[in-house]
């Protein structure tokens, strides 16, 4: 047998009665309908996140793509120094909200 965690948990009677009747009809467990009941639970919330991650991930690998694609138009690679960094993002906190 697996590992098991033993949960105790309150049902209606009308629920009882319903796990008594699956339980004998397929010839399983109460414990094992429940835990089916959970798995299916489960797997159907998992699509939606799943999903959303897909999502995020394929914008996120288009933008890496279209990024590569404007790099491929110069011929030589940025240079920068940090000084001039700090500045540009320090001058941005002498304009006011709004202006870019």
């Amino acid at each position: 047998m697996t590992d098991m965690v033993r949960k105790q948990i309150y049902i209606s009677r009308r629920q009882q009665e319903l796990l008594k009747t699956l339980s004998k009809e397929r010839g399983i467990s109460e414990a094992e309908i429940i835990r089916q009941a959970i798995d299916r639970e489960s797997a159907n919330a998992m699509p939606k996140t799943d999903l959303g991650r897909r999502e995020a991930w394929e914008k996120t690998y288009q933008f890496m793509l279209s990024l590569r694609e404007r790099t491929e138009q110069f011929s030589e690679p940025y240079h920068w120094n940090r000084e001039e960094i700090y500045e540009e993002r320090l001058s941005r906190f002498d304009r006011p909200p709004g202006d870019v």
